[in-house]
């Protein structure tokens, strides 16, 4: 029951990204793809992941029955990681922020902490030189400006 709340809010979220990001224009175009194009591509996987949690199959949930409060955690790490990452995006940069997101959230599906790090800080700084590189996509470096070159 938890998986499907948490795909029905992955679903809104998505929902208020895409809409919110139609509106993004640049005033000079100075990219290929516009910087509509990053949050598009986000709340689409958002989205994907979110129907996908919501429609799958049910399974049995550990903590279910008298301890079901203990299924709410993963819920909530999740809704706080998101949080977190829009609040530290723009100051820790695309690349920590996107790391230290994976933590909580890949805990929450019963990953280990120091191999999501690890994943997180592979999956930050693949998107960041594919949006930076390919796209031509301005990222934020945050507190890495010192190595991937400040913006």
């Amino acid at each position: 029951m938890v998986d499907r709340i948490l795909g029905l809010l992955c679903l809104a979220l998505a929902a208020a990204m895409a809409w919110a990001a139609h509106g993004y224009a640049a005033e000079i175009s100075y990219e290929p793809v516009g910087p509509r194009a990053f949050p598009t591509l986000l709340a689409a996987v958002l989205a994907l992941v979110g129907l996908w949690l919501a429609v799958r199959p049910g399974r049995a949930v550990a903590g279910e029955g008298a301890g079901a409060h203990a299924a709410w955690l993963p819920l909530g790490l999740t809704v706080g990681a998101m949080l977190a990452y829009a609040l530290l995006f723009q100051w820790l940069g695309f690349v920590l922020a996107t790391a230290l997101m994976t933590v909580p959230v890949g805990r929450s599906f019963g990953g280990r902490p120091l191999p999501l790090l690890a994943t997180g800080l592979g999956l930050g700084l693949g998107l960041f030189f594919l949006f930076d590189k390919v796209f031509d996509v301005i990222l934020p470096t945050g507190l890495l400006s010192f190595v991937l070159g400040g913006r």
